[in-house]
């Protein structure tokens, strides 16, 4: 299970983890393949640079982090953990979902994106409902205020 071209992983954020990632980095010989630069204030950068976000949470509120990487046209897979990832990648339609903590199944998924990647197109769309326009418009239509909305 390699990838057609070289690849690199980068972890932002810290975590109590840490150490110990960069131990089993050392360990296993990818401190050329690895970087974990830490807490980043704009991660927008990476993410837009990225070939594949991977989203390997346990639980999840929205998930924010894979509508902004959708929004910048980056494909992104995930956990199916509960409350969020499903819903917003249209249960599997526009990134993989995988079984939390099946290794194997992420792995397969991150290599089936980097060999035949997403139209940008299609995953700008999906982040779209998410947009504060979007979002503004529905809560407007909730309290039964949708004509202020189209006067907006």
């Amino acid at each position: 299970l390699l990838p057609k071209k070289p690849s690199r992983l980068l972890i932002l954020g810290e975590g109590r983890r840490r150490q110990k990632l960069q131990g089993l980095i050392k360990e296993l010989g990818l401190i050329d393949k690895v970087r974990m630069p830490g807490f980043v204030k704009n991660p927008f950068p990476y993410i837009k640079r990225a070939s594949v976000l991977a989203l390997s949470s346990t639980c999840e509120g929205l998930g924010v982090v894979l509508i902004e990487a959708l929004a910048l046209g980056t494909p992104v897979v995930s956990t199916d953990c509960p409350s969020g990832p499903r819903e917003i990648l249209r249960n599997g339609e526009v990134g993989p979902l995988v079984p939390i903590g099946d290794a194997n199944a992420m792995a397969k998924a991150i290599l089936s994106v980097l060999e035949a990647p997403p139209d940008p197109k299609l995953l700008k769309e999906a982040a779209l409902p998410y947009s504060v326009k979007q979002a503004t418009d529905q809560y407007l239509k909730v309290l039964g205020l949708s004509d202020v909305a189209n006067t907006v």
